[in-house]
């Protein structure tokens, strides 16, 4: 999956799951290290082709630069040989994504996951995001993704920058956190062959994999990737209705700890599956008594084991 060539690191495509690990807190607000090097070891022996550490579920607006540092670490350090591991590493400017993303680099992350800027999000033309995008892998020490969550930014990247930055030799792919089928199926014809476009929702897996996707990153795999990597796998193995019936099943699932409760619903369902949610930080606040019912209702529904405390 990783391999080197003329002195650069080379991403090839990446076929599976990857899970944008969330960051556990203790009750205090501290980082609880110790926790997310136990979940990194725990994924280590589900179906995953790698980690992405320090994305949007890992609550990266909060932490500082010394703690997104050390989790980037932990996990080169923690991940199975073979795996990816991808770093989130876009900033607000270029500059600092440059800097940040080759210190990331040099502790061993494969890859860097870019965000979309958005500060200034009435200027962030299409120009604009080929300029900043191009300026970006010119001066990576690592290949770099792009990545587009409108959800979050309120940008959303053109299929003419797509089309672009996709012929960049240091830009390998992109995830696309949008959800929209036709746009995906847009980027992935627009594309150089080469780049590999990744959806980043489960809600759009099925589809997706019906386009040619191999790859996707969902907040979904922090609690249950195995079931995610099974859609895959039975669809490859031309099993559709079965790959579509367990899709269908998990879909509210992906719909809850991606929206309807948020980051502490993702946290609790993972603690739920067996891995080590913790707290969120502050300013968020933790899931009531009263969701958190409602989300082990959705879960068992789904057929998901309760896992807690074994």
């Amino acid at each position: 999956m990783i391999f080197c060539k003329e002195d650069l690191i080379i991403v090839d495509k990446i076929r599976g799951v990857i899970p944008p690990m969330i960051t556990p807190f203790k009750e205090s607000g501290d980082v609880d290290y110790s926790g997310f090097a136990s979940n990194i070891q725990k994924w280590n022996n589900d179906r995953m082709a790698g980690y992405l550490v320090i994305g949007s579920n890992s609550e990266t607006v909060y932490l500082n630069e010394e703690e997104k540092l050390e989790l980037v670490k932990l996990t080169v350090e923690n991940s199975a040989p073979g795996r990816v591991v991808m770093a989130g590493t876009g900033l607000e400017s270029a500059r600092e994504t440059i800097t940040f993303t080759n210190k990331c680099a040099r502790l061993g992350a494969h890859c860097a996951l870019v965000l979309t800027p958005f500060y200034y999000g009435g200027s962030m033309t299409t120009a604009a995001m080929i300029k900043y995008f191009t300026t970006v892998a010119d001066a990576s020490d690592i290949p770099v993704l792009l990545y587009n969550v409108s959800k979050f930014t309120h940008v959303n990247l053109s299929a003419e920058a797509v089309a672009e930055l996709s012929r960049h030799p240091n830009i390998v792919g992109m995830k696309d956190s949008n959800g929209d089928v036709p746009q995906l199926a847009t980027f992935l014809r627009v594309a150089d062959p080469s780049f590999q476009v990744m959806t980043g929702t489960f809600s759009a897996w099925y589809p997706a994999l019906a386009l040619g996707v191999t790859g996707i990153i969902s907040a979904m795999a922090n609690c249950s990737p195995n079931e995610i990597a099974e859609v895959q796998e039975l669809f490859d193995a031309g099993k559709w209705e079965e790959a579509r019936d367990l899709y269908q099943r998990m879909f509210p699932v992906n719909g809850a700890v991606t929206g309807s409760f948020g980051i502490a619903g993702l946290k609790f369902a993972t603690d739920y599956c067996g891995y080590t949610g913790g707290y969120v930080r502050n300013p968020l606040s933790d899931s009531s008594e009263e969701d958190k019912k409602k989300l082990a209702a959705i879960l068992q529904k789904a057929q998901v084991a309760d896992k807690r405390g074994k």
